[in-house]
């Protein structure tokens, strides 16, 4: 990602003017030429808005920048989009936010993925901002995990396998002094990670399943959990998705790309904590290999598991990851998953689901939520619907009853019986905007992670 964010500038940087509804036409009043202007272009400061007033010399001289009723974080996300390339500089921090939101919000807004289409003969030119008053390295730390994520998400499965993944693992624990340990493929039968290998098992070789774990931290230091689901790509398997359904399966590993992401932002500000990070990082593919429905699988910790069903394969592969972080005893366990088309019906792709039983963490990731405008929204457990987890043939099916309807609330349910004891939450994250707008292109968003790190960073303080 090139950094949008300056520390420092030699030239004349314009200002930014920004300015609530209400104060727009004070801010006008002393300026006639900039008021003519704003009348013409209908600018009144509603959020998002820019106007453009030209120097004396026929140059930008400066910007007013609309915040609607109050000022919010996330409207500096819009501010490139409304500029041209140059070097821009806030002439105030409004009431409500601060330079470092400012500064991040700027950033996350300038996002693009361009992998594939590079912009010719732009020559890099964009609109930049020059820092005043933030903490510019830990700005640029949030901002380049959440472009992590955002990369991820976006690249295609044929470059973004459950090798890439581990490469990309190792980067980061390396980056940071972690230590990656990886099982991999029939390996994974061996070292009691059977659930990940039966979802992985119909892969080509050069695709196959894989256990990714990174150990970062001091001994001394309380223990976090961070748990992403690794679907690099979902055609349902055997259980087939229909084309319209397979086609942004790319993102299924978006769960992964979070898990990765939060667990930099933690590495990189060395927060007092002991980091496990643990990605099932697997190919939901179709062959003779491949698990079918009505078959029944082991898990990691020893429940057997009717498969109703091979299109809800996350659950199962986060079955054994979670297990897995049980036998290390965190303080706290944090999971993410791109897990069901529900979530989006219940709460839309702007607004991730997130569970947990522990009144006082739901609180505290409520609060970080708000405090960093990274939107979430509490979902209840609710246990009377485990009944339609329960399987005439096995301990627990990964398909449930019909009757209970409520999809993302029965998912969770499912991974609380693998869940370790104690402080534990999942989020059932969309990763991605299917609309693209100022500040938010179409494609992989990063969703909650800027929330959780800001409520780990209090917690463990």
């Amino acid at each position: 990602m090139t950094d949008v964010i300056l520390d420092a500038w030699d030239g004349t940087a314009t200002p930014v003017h920004p300015v609530t509804e209400a104060e727009t036409a004070k801010a006008l009043e002393a300026d006639a030429f900039a008021a003519a202007l704003a009348r013409t272009a209908e600018f009144k400061g509603k959020a998002g808005q820019a106007l453009l007033v030209p120097g004396a010399d026929g140059g930008l001289g400066r910007v007013l920048f609309g915040l609607g009723e109050a000022a919010r974080a996330n409207t500096f996300r819009v501010l490139p989009a409304r500029l041209p390339a140059g070097v821009y500089r806030m002439a105030a921090t409004p009431q409500g936010v601060t330079a470092d939101q400012i500064a991040l919000a700027f950033a996350l807004g300038s996002y693009r993925f361009d992998r594939y289409k590079p912009r010719r003969g732009e020559g890099g030119e964009r609109p930049r901002l020059l820092a005043e008053g933030c903490d510019l390295a830990e700005v640029r730390q949030v901002a380049h995990a959440c472009a992590l994520a955002r990369d991820m998400v976006n690249t295609p499965a044929n470059d973004m396998g459950p090798l890439q993944i581990e490469t990309i693992a190792r980067e980061i624990a390396e980056q940071h002094g972690g230590q990656v340990t990886v099982i991999e493929g029939e390996g994974l039968l061996e070292a009691n990670y059977p659930a990940v290998h039966a979802v992985g098992r119909a892969a080509d070789p050069a695709r196959a399943p894989r256990m990714i774990e990174i150990a970062w931290g001091k001994a001394a230091d309380p223990l976090v959990a961070i748990v992403g689901k690794g679907v690099v790509f979902d055609t349902g398997g055997l259980d087939i998705k229909p084309s319209a359904g397979m086609r942004l399966m790319k993102k299924d590993m978006g769960g992964a790309a979070h898990a990765l992401a939060l667990a930099r932002m933690v590495m990189a500000a060395r927060l007092p904590v002991r980091l496990v990070v643990l990605v099932p990082a697997v190919e939901n593919a179709i062959s003779g290999d491949a698990m079918r429905p009505g078959d029944v699988i082991a898990s990691r910790k020893g429940l057997s598991i009717e498969v109703g069903n091979t299109d809800a394969e996350g659950r199962l592969i986060l079955a054994d990851a979670l297990t897995r972080a049980a036998e290390l005893e965190p303080v706290l366990t944090i999971d993410m998953a791109t897990l069901t088309g529900a979530a989006r019906i219940a709460l839309g792709p702007q607004l991730p689901p997130f569970y947990t039983d522990d009144e006082e963490l739901a609180g505290q990731i409520a609060a970080a939520a708000e405090a960093e405008s990274d939107p979430l929204w509490r979902m209840p457990l609710w246990k009377p619907y485990a009944e339609a987890l329960e399987s005439d043939v096995a301990e627990i099916k990964n398909d449930p009853d019909g009757w209970a309807q409520a999809g993302s609330v029965t998912a969770a349910l499912f991974l609380q019986r693998f869940a370790p004891q104690g402080p534990w939450v999942h989020l059932d994250i969309f990763a991605w905007n299917p609309r693209g707008r100022p500040g938010w292109p179409g494609g992989g968003e990063a969703q909650a992670i800027r929330g959780l790190y800001r409520m780990i960073r209090e917690r463990f303080a």
